[in-house]
């Protein structure tokens, strides 16, 4: 029978934020995939773990993948570990999961820190509805294309960036939603130098172009603001009820309605299981 490939989550900054369970699975499985061995090596000393571990990053991550599958189709267990935060999250390790699932490896969780949620918790900002968009792409033809499809994203956008990239980023961003909207930066999260700086685009641009950043960005930036045309919650509700004439259950037809306006989708399911005012 083939073994088990575990999803460690590791800290983000605060080693007293490793679960007991991480630690654990740490010790019983047989060899741990690492993006860094040499970060991974510190965080096994802090809790005395004595384990072999497999380098799996951007460029080896083909030839020791199916390695570290081979390993486990003959039995073996595997833990797969990010440097921070929760692995396959904008990691190479989301290919080493989906590889293993078309192997019908066992795969299994043991949740951790996640810098983008803790971040998006910390900014104060709309929470409801975001979209994730990772790192932006260095190739600026990309980066353009990136950018200019979330020109009309009325959701909270969530990105990663490293502190070398943040002033052409921010200036970015300026250009493409424009100075005045809203972000939040967030630093060092957990660590000793935690920051949340929250302004607009254009302060941010800024504040960065005199102050060289340091430390690692989770940039949470506002969606587009409503306009005037935007679809009040009556007429999301007139939509959800239609989708229900044609079939859809109350909470699909509030769902969808949802998507479609600024609406809360809890808002238009209450509204559409009352009967409607004569």
């Amino acid at each position: 029978m083939p073994g088990t490939l575990y999803i460690v989550g590791t800290p983000i900054g605060n080693l007293g934020d490793f679960s007991p369970r991480a630690v654990e699975t740490l010790r019983q499985v047989d060899f741990i995939a690492a993006e860094d061995t040499r970060v991974t090596q510190k965080l096994l000393n802090h809790f005395g773990l004595k384990k072999p571990m497999v380098s799996y990053y951007e460029h080896n991550k083909r030839d020791h993948g199916q390695t570290i599958l081979a390993r486990i189709s003959a039995g073996e267990s595997c833990a797969v570990v990010t440097d921070a935060g929760m692995p396959c999250i904008s990691d190479p390790g989301e290919d080493l999961i989906r590889e293993a699932h078309r192997a019908g490896v066992p795969v299994e969780s043991v949740p951790g820190p996640s810098a983008l949620v803790t971040a998006l918790a910390l900014s104060g900002m709309v929470s409801g509805r975001f979209t994730f968009e990772g790192f932006l792409s260095v190739n600026k033809p990309s980066r353009r294309r990136h950018l200019a499809s979330l020109c009309d994203e009325a959701r909270t956008m969530i990105f990663y960036e490293a502190p070398h990239k943040l002033c052409a980023t921010l200036k970015d961003f300026a250009n493409t939603f424009g100075e005045d909207r809203e972000i939040t930066l967030v630093k060092e999260i957990t660590k000793i130098h935690e920051q949340v700086i929250r302004t607009t685009l254009g302060e941010a641009t800024a504040l960065y172009a005199d102050t060289p950043p340091k430390g690692e960005f989770v940039l949470i930036v506002a969606g587009k603001p409503p306009t005037e045309d935007t679809m009040v919650l009556s007429d999301a509700v007139k939509l959800a009820r239609s989708l229900m004439q044609k079939g859809e259950s109350a909470s699909a037809a509030a769902k969808q309605a949802a998507a479609l306006s600024h609406c809360k989708k809890g808002d238009i399911y209450k509204s559409v299981l009352k009967k409607p005012t004569p």
